[in-house]
């Protein structure tokens, strides 16, 4: 049974974790794009001193070009998702134990950050992010981009920069945010299957990198403006190699049947004789999206094989493979390797006697596992022999996966994070929705009570860039934590935000 609200015994302590230990070498900023001064209240208790096979132990450093080592990454035990506690490896990177048993991300203490901040909270580790935006880089030298509709802000698209990488946009809004960050245009690649004739015209205008074409239609828009004197643009034309993604009907675009690209070989064969006519722009090569989620990495070679004589015909310089690799949201998934995905893609572009520039775009692989969101219980209802919901202060206005697409998460508690998950609860959120589900017969701590901090993990892709205002309830703030300190990237909006989209009525 789950603890009366505000009683119940006292909460569990952990005292051990186990597990080899991670290194991550911090970077120096790239020139010309500082870093955002860091919030410091009431945080830096640091982890516990934990040391796994080969490991020295956790230990916090500062100054640019250190090593800080953070353990362990490995599950805990007996983290197999059937009552044990959450597996280790679906936290952030840094993820830790203080010597008070909290858990902590970054260094900082979540119950801490929870009572900073308020809740709901997204709580990004900023050293996660850096890592595998790094990893991405390396994987596709020169042309590995970061997918913002993943989560964007100005603080996010200026790090992913910092390690490297191109950004992707598909809206005048998130271009204009990348912008403001600092991002120089030319390191921009605009997508979007519908392009306004003003989205148009402000990408090439910025001139911005890359501008991936999805239609005839488009075409025609980009020659209209062209034709008035805006600059021609660099193109790459997505196509739909016809492949099943083997993931979720909402997030598969590599099929025929989709809203996304052009056929092969029919209409992208228009599209290219177009292009190539002069009026319109270069194009540069060719661009393809699957789907995401994708697991099955096999799928890529066989889009490979589609598009690959088409790319040769056309003489392509470059192709865009997309993204789509997955994460693990729960206890057993699997998450395949950025490497791995870039070495089968490489290979397949062998085999296939295709010699281009490869680029990537990559989004929830970057920033899903990065974060953890923060919620207050304020209720527990338990009707018997049915189920126990378990209501928390946020829901389906920031995260709508779960409504969207079933999607599963894990839970468990800041105060007990290795402690047993041994009570089955529904977590529901606050909107006026049957719907407003976020975890479906999740597994808890017995001792939960009214008051906790909840945390649900790999949270960091798709949580506040579909976040909404429904029932008027402002967006969650969003924090970046490293290094014991935490700083507030994206504030709590108000309702004094949302009153001021209102006209006065007179």
């Amino acid at each position: 049974m789950l603890a009366a609200p505000h009683g119940g015994r006292a909460p569990r302590t952990p005292t051990h974790r186990v597990g080899s230990a991670i290194t991550v070498t911090r970077p120096a900023p790239r020139a010309g794009l500082g870093r955002p001064p860091w919030r410091r209240a009431r945080l830096g208790r640091g982890v516990l001193a934990v040391r796994g096979p080969g490991a020295e132990g956790p230990r916090e450093t500062t100054g640019e070009g250190t090593t800080m080592t953070i353990g362990p990454a490995s599950r805990t035990p007996g983290g197999d998702g059937r009552g044990g506690p959450v597996e280790w490896s679906l936290l952030p990177l840094t993820a830790g134990l203080n010597g008070r048993g909290h858990l902590t991300v970054g260094g900082c203490d979540l119950l801490e950050l929870a009572a900073e901040f308020e809740t709901p909270l997204f709580v990004y580790d900023e050293l996660h992010l850096r890592q595998r935006c790094r990893e991405a880089a390396a994987a596709f030298p020169g042309g590995a981009s970061y997918a913002g509709k993943a989560f964007l802000c100005t603080a996010m698209a200026r790090l992913a920069h910092e390690e490297g990488l191109s950004i992707d946009v598909a809206s005048a809004g998130e271009l204009m945010t990348v912008r403001a960050a600092g991002v120089p245009a030319a390191d921009i690649i605009v997508h979007g299957n519908n392009k306004s004739r003003d989205e148009l015209r402000l990408a090439l205008t910025e001139r911005v990198g890359r501008l991936v074409v999805d239609s005839l239609d488009e075409v025609a828009r980009i020659e209209q403006l062209v034709a008035e004197g805006h600059p021609a643009p660099d193109v790459l034309l997505r196509v739909t190699p016809d492949v099943d993604p083997r993931t979720h009907a909402s997030i598969s675009t590599g099929q025929v049947d989709s809203k996304f690209g052009l056929r092969l070989p029919s209409a992208a064969e228009e599209a290219v004789a177009r292009l190539r006519s002069g009026t319109v722009g270069r194009l540069r090569g060719l661009h393809m999206h699957l789907g995401s989620q994708i697991t099955d990495l096999s799928v890529y070679a066989k889009a490979i094989r589609v598009v690959a004589p088409h790319a040769r015909r056309w003489a392509a310089e470059e192709l865009s493979v997309g993204g789509g690799v997955a994460v693990a949201y729960t206890a057993g998934e699997a998450s395949p390797a950025v490497s791995t995905w870039a070495d089968l893609v490489r290979g397949a572009c062998r085999e296939a006697g295709l010699d281009v520039r490869l680029r990537c775009e990559l989004g929830r692989a970057l920033v899903g596992p990065a974060a953890v969101t923060l919620y207050t219980v304020g209720s527990i209802k338990h009707i018997p022999g049915v189920r126990t919901y378990v209501v928390v202060d946020g829901g389906m206005a920031d995260n709508l996966r779960v409504a969207l697409y079933g999607s599963r998460y894990e839970l468990l508690l800041p105060r007990a994070a290795t402690a047993a998950r041994t009570a089955t609860v529904t977590v529901v959120g606050k909107h006026c929705e049957s719907g407003d589900v976020l975890v479906r017969d999740g597994r808890v701590p017995s001792d939960l009570r009214v008051g906790d901090i909840l945390c649900t993990p790999v949270t960091g892709a798709y949580g506040y860039s579909l976040a909404t205002p429904y029932n008027r309830i402002g967006r969650p703030a969003v924090v970046f934590a490293r290094d014991g300190a935490a700083r507030l990237v994206l504030r709590r909006e108000t309702v004094e935000d949302l009153l001021r989209l209102d006209v006065a009525i007179p």
